[in-house]
């Protein structure tokens, strides 16, 4: 290839994020071998042939919106709060909880879906996109909740899955078994090839071929996931009439907001031509970011979420930090915000793999997008979620490191630019589980992948210890609300395994402890809310090229703020004095001359 066309490319966002996740992130085009460069064609041709918008930074300062400020917490209904004893969370078990996230100090509730669904994939398998599942209640349910949600003066999101609908979806129903239905174009169908085999490699997110045969039309449906969430086609204009349709229905009755799935999969290269295995998961590179997908997401924004101030969040699933700016662009119109989880796991590993996550990967991964001020962006700061285990755990499993981490996280979460995201028990320091065995798993990717292993030839035993710890299910155990009978989450048998540690780390014990890790976090938020500088206030490192040590300042025209952490286990120097400095949270009781192991603090200088 010629070396001036590396460059454009490199230019590209899309080739830089791929570059991060080859572990060649900045290499300029002169620094690639032939080798490289050929290995590499497949990465060329796609960023070529997608030709994204590559963005001119805007600077000066941050239009301040109630959505930037926010702290956001997430809400996964069915482990949350159980009001009937079935042993599944509910909307009314949400209600009676409203006044514990007020006292956090939360400002927007996310729930997770809570739509009529078969539950193959807990809910983000839709099959009615204007009912509520009856396990979680009725839709006078959700009224009440949302009326006394906003009379707390929180707002509250829904999950909205737009990229497929349950197999049991009326429309796919119709599609299936009427000939003549208006509703088959509506997803993805295509003949198989001439040995009966499906029409491309490509393989779902869960373990298995991406189609599905019916013979009754002897064609192939596209799923992405599970085999019971089959994709829309968003080529199709009714489609995306009808899912406006659906998000102005939830916007009139008074929701705030959107989360959506996935939503960066909507758009699919044309042809479907099979995937490389360069990229990891055969076929992502045709759909992760599609040619059509800026259009879908104005169109949304102009005919839906503009015409209300509400908020929206895109689940950026493969995206990095450079393609999720072009999502989330404000003068594009398209989305607020877009969650990036390249920081999760550290480049070569994934989540089922039990090792021990390095925090200077994290500093060296968050410093260069605080110090973009670029306010045409806006991040999200997020480390727990439902799909992955614990932040926590993946930095070290000894309950007195734990303790001292977990606020650590809080400090940090408080302090840097972007829209705070906080998943259900985060606030409580709570932690993985051990599971005893694969009956035990709920997660039909977790169960799909054990089976997968099974198959390829693994033992049984190896097989679990593999995805056990790395099953969404770590971060689905029942809430935690006392020490008592199924730590209070209900008076029936829980859907999922309990959490071991229940009767030493719960709401109630922590809300009544000054000391708590719940304490930690209402005042890391409180002073989010008092000094706004935290939010928008001008970001700079302090000797970044430090190892072990990660430390900022925010400032502006109302004052500046010194924040200091030691990432490692061991005491370190201290960089920075801090003499004169007003100590205004700490997860230490008083100041050293060093800093000893995980200590982090926040200092006003004026």
């Amino acid at each position: 290839m010629d070396r001036n066309k590396l460059r454009e490319l490199l230019e590209q966002p899309m080739a830089q994020d791929l570059m991060d996740r080859f572990g060649m992130a900045g290499k300029p085009a002169e620094a690639f071998d032939e080798q490289t460069i050929t290995k590499l064609e497949p990465v060329w041709k796609l960023v070529d042939a997608t030709k994204l918008p590559i963005h001119v930074p805007v600077y000066g300062e941050y239009d301040r919106k109630w959505w930037k400020e926010a702290v956001i917490y997430q809400i996964y209904p069915m482990s949350f709060c159980d009001s009937n004893g079935d042993g599944i969370g509910d909307l009314p078990g949400i209600i009676s909880k409203l006044d514990y996230l007020k006292e956090l100090g939360v400002d927007v509730v996310w729930l997770s879906p809570i739509y009529d669904s078969p539950n193959d994939d807990n809910g983000y398998d839709i099959r009615d996109y204007q009912a509520i599942h009856p396990d979680y209640g009725t839709m006078e349910d959700f009224d009440r909740l949302l009326e006394e949600t906003h009379k707390r003066g929180m707002k509250l999101i829904m999950d909205m899955v737009l990229n497929h609908t349950s197999d049991e979806h009326r429309w796919f129903q119709s599609a299936l078994h009427d000939p003549d239905s208006p509703y088959k174009d509506f997803y993805i169908w295509r003949k198989g090839k001439a040995d009966g085999t499906p029409p491309n490699n490509w393989q779902s997110f869960f373990s298995e071929p991406a189609w599905n045969y019916y013979p009754e039309l002897d064609e192939w449906a596209l799923h992405l996931f599970s085999r019971k969430q089959m994709d829309l086609n968003w080529e199709n204009p009714k489609l995306r009439d009808e899912v406006v349709k659906i998000l102005n229905w939830w916007l009139q009755k008074g929701v705030d907001g959107f989360r959506l799935d996935v939503i960066n999969l909507i758009s699919k290269f044309e042809g479907l031509p099979d995937g490389d295995p360069l990229f990891g998961l055969l076929g992502m590179e045709q759909y992760f970011y599609g040619p059509r997908l800026h259009e879908y997401l104005k169109d949304m924004n102009a005919r839906a979420f503009s015409l209300y101030d509400s908020y929206t969040v895109g689940e950026g699933c493969g995206l990095g930090a450079r393609t999720t700016n072009c999502i989330s662009m404000q003068s594009a119109k398209e989305l607020n915000t877009v969650f990036c989880f390249g920081h999760f796991e550290e480049p070569g590993r994934n989540k089922y793999e039990d090792y021990a996550y390095d925090l200077n990967f994290l500093k060296n991964y968050m410093l260069p997008i605080q110090q973009d001020e670029d306010i045409d962006c806006w991040n999200t700061v997020v480390f727990d979620n439902h799909d992955n285990p614990r932040f926590l755990n993946k930095v070290s499993r000894d309950p007195a490191e734990c303790e001292k981490i977990a606020r650590l996280i809080a400090l940090m979460e408080m302090t840097l630019r972007g829209t705070v995201y906080l998943y259900q028990g985060q606030e409580l320091g709570m932690r993985d589980t051990a599971f005893r065995g694969p009956e035990e798993f709920r997660d039909v990717e977790a169960i799909n992948l054990y089976k997968s292993l099974i198959e390829s030839g693994k033992t049984e035993e190896e097989a679990f210890a593999y995805v056990a710890p790395g099953t969404r299910d770590q971060a689905r155990t029942p809430m935690q609300w006392t020490a008592g009978e199924n730590a209070g989450f209900t008076t029936g048998t829980p859907w999922l395994r309990l959490a071991d540690d229940y009767e030493l780390r719960n709401a109630e014990a922590e809300t009544a402890d000054d000391a708590s890790i719940f304490s930690f976090y209402r005042k890391a938020i409180a002073l989010r809310h008092a000094y706004k500088t935290l939010v928008y206030g001008h970001f700079t490192a302090e000797q970044p090229e430090l190892a072990d040590f990660m430390g900022y300042t925010r400032r502006d025209d109302d004052g500046e703020f010194y924040v200091e952490m030691n990432l490692c286990n061991h005491t370190i120097s201290r960089p920075r004095s801090v003499e004169g400095m007003e100590c205004l949270l700490s997860n230490y009781e008083d100041t050293a001359a060093d800093l000893r192991p995980y200590e982090a603090a926040v200092y006003r200088i004026r």
